[in-house]
């Protein structure tokens, strides 16, 4: 057994368009489980419509997939030869400004919230918005709710003071899931090296992004570049605190593209991104064990290569999530 094959991989974001097809790259890269995106721009009506959709895929490819509501269900997944799939949004706009829905989500499987998505809503303010105005009163309630029903935190997105005061109001640790050292490339949606620090500093986990419009050289970066992106963090954050987010957007089109990159998906544009092109070698997910032989190849020790491709998100979850009946 290679060891990738050994260990348990948990991606910390995948927002690729959802097929069987996709779902079988990932069983082939040796995925235990990913935070699948289902929500971004979406409202209440639309969020719910999503996450009723993952309930059918999990039914429908039940030979490949298999849900996580629990640290244990990881396991399982790995042992049963499937991809744990952990329903993630990319903003708190799902739960309609309606707190007793995150408890309500929750009991339907809901274990990661980005609290905003590139610009403001009522909870605070996204890394591309003009001004950013901190956590509203209302996002220290939706924190604390958080907290207490067992949703990991994400802000990834999330503007700077919004996230600083997000992660001093959490008792919880946050997460990162998926960002890129702005001390590489200076660019809206990565992290200073202050913000990395400060979040390792308190529990945190930083997921390392590869998606190349966040990396030095973009379209034309290999592993190793990303490799050197995940040793900056590393060397900031301590390996206890870092871990894999790729961001990976398989077979999503250009429309897809414009749909995240348009301020609520339909409104002024917020990025420049282009074509994608992920790094040769790990074009598809089911090119991870390539990752795990690079992180060999500059003779990193197993222990944190473990910590690195899963188990520092093993040990966040097993932190954040609880059931809040106590069963």
């Amino acid at each position: 057994m290679s060891l990738h094959e050994s260990l348990t991989v948990v991606d910390g974001l995948i927002v690729s368009r959802w097929s069987r097809s996709v779902f079988e790259s990932m069983r082939q890269g040796g995925i235990a489980a990913a935070n699948c995106t289902c929500s971004v721009w979406e409202g209440l009506e639309t969020s719910l419509h999503a996450v009723a959709q993952w309930k059918v895929r999990l039914r429908e490819h039940a030979d490949l997939l298999s849900p996580v509501h629990k640290v244990e269900d990881i396991a399982r997944a790995k042992e049963t030869g499937r991809v744990g799939v952990i329903l993630g949004w990319q903003n708190s706009t799902g739960f309609g400004d309606h707190l007793p829905y995150v408890a309500l989500f929750h009991e339907l499987g809901l274990r990661v919230v980005q609290l905003t998505y590139h610009t403001a809503n009522s909870v605070g303010s996204g890394c591309l918005e003009s001004r950013d105005g901190g956590l509203t009163d209302f996002g220290r309630d939706l924190v604390v709710e958080l907290n207490r029903v067992g949703i990991l935190i994400d802000l990834s997105h999330v503007g700077s003071r919004t996230a600083e005061e997000a992660i001093l109001a959490s008792r919880q640790p946050v997460a990162y899931t998926h960002c890129a050292p702005r001390a590489l490339k200076d660019h809206p949606r990565n992290k200073t090296d202050v913000e990395l620090r400060f979040i390792a500093e308190r529990g945190g986990v930083v997921g390392v992004t590869m998606f190349p419009p966040f990396m030095p050289r973009g379209n034309d970066s290999t592993i190793d570049d990303y490799l050197d992106a995940i040793d900056h963090t590393v060397n900031l954050c301590g390996e206890d605190h870092v871990a894999i987010g790729t961001d990976f957007t398989q077979d999503v089109d250009a429309d897809g593209i414009r749909y995240f990159t348009l301020d609520k998906g339909t409104g002024r544009r917020l990025l420049e991104v282009g074509e994608v092109r992920n790094p040769p070698g790990f074009e598809r997910l089911d090119g991870f064990p390539n990752l795990t032989a690079a992180m060999e190849r500059r003779r990193w020790p197993e222990p944190r290569i473990a910590k690195l491709l899963g188990g520092n998100w093993l040990r966040l979850f097993g932190e954040v999530w609880r059931d809040p009946a106590g069963r």
